[in-house]
Order: structure tokens, then C-alpha cells, then sequence
């Protein structure tokens, strides 16, 4: 009786102990980003990386541009000659594409929404400095630091973009891409307009200000994304395998389509010079090409995703290697109505070949992947008007015009042997 009133009472006890833990809550950490049934990040969170990405990438382009637009003010108030402008150039450029690769092992340690928001604040802090500055010398200390901070943008915020959308990316690359012209546009002429109504130093503190903003709100909002982030199960894994020949045909890619639209835009105020177009007009028709590009880096990479990367690359620079012909040889109204399209083929292959670098590249690896093909790409803007400059020394605008056309053509079979390292749907 004893044994079974002790079985009983032990019974007992344990319903009413499960009776309890039925009602107790149980609390567990949350995660650091919600995710749908796809293993992807919540629409919010992925929908605030991608605008606070392009937020991002205007700010800092718009300082890398924002040097056109104070060039000449720096050259009457500190008597600078044009060598002594092409350094302060020089050096932000310079200093912007030598330091993407160590910003990408940067945030590795540091994680993303950090680094990020301490590159815009040191951007925004060389711009003061700037302001404060009393010669050549402290314009080049400040352009070294604004450009050190810019040399974070690029590789983060597009590698933050690529492991959130994962598969989908290319359309939000595209995206991200098209806000850099806007902040290209947006800045210079903001500070062109700021040094009429104020002395200059005081146009560089405001704009320095708008970027500790930010850099703060980036800081705040951002939202973290894991290194680990999942990708789609979908995604093909036969290109891990492959990804470094192919990452070196799209780096092939990147530097001949960046070469032939720098080195085209280096002629193309004498082309339109002999065609009889004034100086005021001249910006006119640059101004034409800008908004074509703009449009093009925002229209093709969504057509990348339809028409496949292959497709999309042969008809723009196909199409950029007729229309520089069609330049040079048309009678000035049809030049001009062509520009737009002329922009849209120079600058819409660059967001096809920006949604394919993370494809080429595991996704631990994305910004040390990016922050290559930047390097790259910076590296031959800042070259190849030097090589066309002299090409066009030795045999004419008009002979170095045709060669950047068949810069263009040369990509076709860079563009061909790349189809084996992408996925079937995409090899269009």
C-alpha cells in the first residue's frame, strides 16, 4: 500500500509539474534579422539594405564628383596649376580604388553596418577638413581621408545588397547602381550652387554635415547581416568551382567596357567640336549622354535578368560600338538625338556585369569579390583616357574614336568564353 501510495503521489507531482510548465513561458533569444520561408531576410529588412545601400552609394559618388564642380574654385583661391589639380584628382581617385580590398577585410572583422558607417563619416570629415584647409598640401591630406572613407562604398554596400537578395539580386544591383548618377548629378550641382551664395569652405561644412547624417543614420538603421547569410538553395554550385576563371572574364569585361566609356567621353567634345557645336552646347550634349547612362544602368540590369547576362552584353556593347561609328558620321541633328541612346549602351553593361559578380564568387567571399572588380574598374578610368590620349596624339580623334568601337567588339569573345561559367538560364 505504501509503494503504491508513493507511485500515485509521485504521479502526482509530475502531472501537476507539467500542468505548470504547460503554462510558463518560454522565452528565447530572437534572431538578429527575421527571414521568410526562403531562408531570405523579411521584406522590411531586405527593402532598407537596398535604399540605405543607394543612399550610400549617392552620397559617396556624389563626393567623388563633387572635385569637378570645386576644382576651379580651389585653382583662383590657392593659384594652383592644372598639374597640381590632376594630383588633387589623382589622389581621391587613387586613394578611393587602392583601399577597396583592405575595406572588404575590413568588414570581416568589424561587420558590415560598421564599416559602412565609418566610411561615410570619414568621407564626410575629409570634406571638412578640406574646408579648413590653407593650401595644396592640406587639400591633399583631406582628399586622402575623404577618399579613404569613400573606398568602403562600393564593396559593402553592394556585397550587402547581393547575400540579402541572394539569387535575386541582379534587379537591386541595378538599382543600387542607377543611385550613384543620381548622387553624381545631385552634389556638384548643389555645391556649384552653394559657393554663390557662400564662401566655399562654408559649402564644404554643409555638405560635410549632410554626410555625418548619414553615416549616423546608417549607423542606426542598417540593418546586420550575418557573414553567414543563407542563399538560395536553387543557386547553382557548379560555379564555386569555376568562379575563379570566370571572375577573371568579368574582370576582363569590366576594364574594357570601363576603358571604352572613359576613353569615348575623352573625345567626344572635339567630335561634337567639329561638327560645329559651341561650347555652351557641348555640355548640353554631355548632359544628354549622362541621362541616357542613367537610365541604362537602371534598365539593364532588370533586362539582365530576362535576356540573360550573355544576350544583354552583346547588344549593348554591339550596340556601343554602332553608335560610336553612327557619331562620328552623322550630321549633327542626329547626333544629338542619338546620345541618349549612345549613354544608355556605354553605361548599361556595367550593372549586367555588376549582378554577375556575385555569382562568380562564394558568398563569404562577395565583398572581397566586389571589392576586386572595383579596383579594377576605377583603375582603368583613371588609365585608359591616358592610353587613348596618346593613340589619339599619334593617328587622329577620329582614328582613336573607331579604336574605343573596337575596344567594344573585343569584349564579344571575353563574352562568349564567360557563357560556361554561368548558370543555363542565364547563358542567352
Amino acid at each position: 500500500m505504501e509503494s503504491e501510495y508513493t507511485t500515485a503521489t509521485c504521479l502526482s507531482a509530475s502531472s501537476r509539474e507539467k500542468r505548470i510548465d504547460m503554462r510558463l513561458p518560454v522565452f528565447s533569444p530572437s534572431p538578429p534579422q527575421q527571414a521568410d520561408s526562403a531562408g531570405q531576410p523579411a521584406a522590411p529588412s531586405r527593402s532598407r539594405v537596398l535604399w540605405l545601400s543607394c543612399v550610400a552609394h549617392a552620397m559617396h559618388d556624389g563626393y567623388t564628383d563633387m572635385i569637378y564642380a570645386l576644382l576651379p574654385v580651389w585653382q583662383s583661391d590657392f593659384g594652383l596649376d592644372f598639374a597640381a589639380l590632376a594630383i588633387l584628382r589623382g589622389i581621391y581617385a587613387g586613394t578611393m580604388a587602392t583601399l577597396q580590398l583592405p575595406a572588404g577585410r575590413l568588414a570581416q572583422w568589424l561587420g558590415s553596418r560598421a564599416t559602412l558607417a565609418l566610411g561615410t563619416l570619414l568621407a564626410a570629415l575629409g570634406y571638412a577638413v578640406a574646408g579648413m584647409s590653407g593650401g595644396l598640401l592640406g587639400l591633399c591630406v583631406a582628399l586622402a581621408i575623404s577618399g579613404s572613407g569613400s573606398s568602403t562604398q562600393h564593396p559593402i554596400a553592394s556585397g550587402a545588397v547581393s547575400r540579402t537578395y541572394g539569387r535575386n539580386a541582379r534587379g537591386p544591383l541595378s538599382v543600387y547602381n542607377f543611385s550613384g548618377d543620381l548622387g553624381k548629378s545631385a552634389l556638384p550641382a548643389a555645391v556649384s550652387l552653394l559657393v554663390t551664395m557662400m564662401p566655399w569652405r562654408h559649402a564644404l561644412w554643409i555638405v560635410s554635415a549632410l554626410g555625418c547624417v548619414i553615416a549616423a543614420v546608417i549607423a542606426l538603421f542598417f540593418p546586420s547581416i550575418p557573414r553567414s547569410a543563407p542563399v538560395d538553395v536553387d543557386a547553382p554550385d557548379h560555379r564555386r568551382s569555376t568562379s575563379g576563371s570566370g571572375f577573371s572574364l568579368l574582370f576582363a569585361i569590366g576594364v574594357l567596357d570601363t576603358a571604352v566609356r572613359m576613353g569615348l567621353l575623352t573625345f567626344l567634345p572635339f567630335l561634337l567640336k567639329a561638327k560645329g557645336v559651341s561650347p555652351a552646347m557641348v555640355g548640353t550634349a554631355l548632359a544628354l549622354v549622362f541621362i541616357g547612362g542613367a537610365a541604362g544602368k537602371f534598365a539593364c540590369g532588370w533586362l539582365g535578368a530576362r535576356m540573360g547576362v550573355i544576350g544583354t552584353v552583346l547588344v549593348t556593347e554591339g550596340g556601343t560600338a554602332a553608335c560610336i561609328v553612327a557619331v562620328m558620321f552623322l550630321p549633327l541633328a542626329l547626333t544629338m538625338v542619338l546620345l541618349p541612346l549612345l549613354g544608355m549602351m556605354l553605361n548599361g553593361t556595367s550593372s549586367v556585369l555588376y549582378g554577375t559578380v556575385p555569382e562568380m564568387s562564394a558568398p563569404e567571399r562577395t565583398e572581397r569579390a566586389f571589392a576586386l572588380f572595383y579596383t579594377g574598374t576605377i583603375a582603368s578610368g583613371a588609365i585608359s583616357p591616358v592610353i587613348y590620349g596618346f593613340l589619339g596624339d599619334r593617328i587622329g580623334v577620329h582614328g582613336a574614336t573607331f579604336a574605343t568601337a573596337l575596344t567594344a567588339l573585343a569584349i564579344f569573345p571575353l563574352a562568349i568564353a564567360l557563357r560556361s561559367h554561368l548558370a543555363p538560364e542565364e547563358r542567352r
